[in-house]
């Protein structure tokens, strides 16, 4: 596999910078023989705090739509609301692109860890095979965080990131209780309801050869599961189930009315944005093919995959 993660974009006007040359999966696996695993730890440390700064931003744009928000999370059944709704939102945008770039350092970060678990692999197979085993056979959970802290030292995945949960923790002002659960729910609402915007855009097209959209907003799909598993976990309400179901329905509702959309320009690239959907169940540890089957009809995104395929042979 020559080709994941992210799309190399390179903004006009500015200086020419390839991430392929900081990204090549060979020359991670040797950065990871280099500094070995505390080093990758720090790595991922770092790449952590960036994110959870774009959390607090996020957290700060949902806090202003506070009211907005409030209703289109209990109106999400009632298409003309929600419509009304959607258009007094305030940095809708903003809000798609710090998710974009979170979910960018996420996919470099999950490249960085697959080539440290290749190197232990190769040089400590019985340590790595020991580490899986305790995973496995964990009985109810990990509510210490100890066998998820050592799978994720090893580069591997985890189904909440315990580097991620103690950033956001580090980060998280102590005295807000009940508020900062709902402030997360909101920007969960936020998030879901703005992705059908995603269609707008020329460069939201799903490149069936690279397997991700030309924006990178196929990262989303990392990004959604991680900040939100991450961020409920924190608040301890032991919900997350229930709120990505939540921003599962809230998501598919939103982009099921694109289908009645007659302004074209807001359709442009719809079929690459239902693919998005598809892209945040297949990554979700909490959501299944059938939830999403029970939401948004699977027809859909089959006819979204045969449209993006034939779009791009004919360009």
């Amino acid at each position: 596999m020559n080709q994941r993660s992210f799309v190399s974009l390179t903004v006009e006007g500015s200086i020419p910078f390839n991430p392929e040359e900081y990204s090549d999966v060979n020359e991670l696996r040797a950065l990871a023989e280099l500094i070995g695993p505390y080093g990758m730890k720090q790595l991922s440390e770092t790449l952590m705090w960036h994110i959870a700064s774009q959390v607090i931003e996020l957290k700060k744009l949902a806090d202003i739509n506070k009211d907005v928000l409030l209703s289109l999370r209990t109106n999400f059944d009632k298409p003309e609301i929600m419509k009304e709704q959607f258009k007094k939102l305030t940095n809708v945008d903003n809000v798609l692109q710090r998710m974009t770039i979170v979910g960018v350092i996420l996919s470099f970060r999950q490249l960085a860890q697959s080539c440290l678990t290749d190197v232990l692999e190769e040089r400590i197979p019985f340590l790595v095979s020991s580490i899986l085993d305790f995973r496995h056979h964990l009985p109810s959970g990990d509510p210490m965080n100890i066998v998820s802290e050592m799978t994720s030292a090893a580069g591997l995945p985890c189904k909440v990131d315990p580097t991620l949960i103690s950033a956001l923790k580090l980060q998280k002002p102590e005295s807000e209780g009940d508020n900062e659960h709902l402030l997360v729910c909101l920007l969960m609402v936020f998030v879901a309801v703005s992705i059908p915007k995603l269609a707008k855009s020329d460069q939201s097209f799903y490149r069936a050869s690279l397997e991700g959209h030309t924006n990178n907003i196929h990262c989303m799909a990392l990004a959604v599961n991680n900040i939100f598993g991450a961020l409920f976990t924190t608040c301890g309400q032991g919900d997350i189930e229930d709120r990505m179901k939540e921003f599962l329905a809230l998501a598919s509702s939103s982009l099921l009315r694109l289908g009645q959309e007659a302004d074209k320009e807001a359709i442009k690239n719809r079929e690459s944005v239902y693919l998005l959907l598809d892209q945040i169940v297949q990554e979700s540890p909490f959501l299944t093919m059938d939830l999403l089957e029970s939401c948004f009809p699977y027809a859909l995104i089959r006819n979204a995959y045969h449209d993006v395929y034939k779009q791009e042979q004919n360009m």
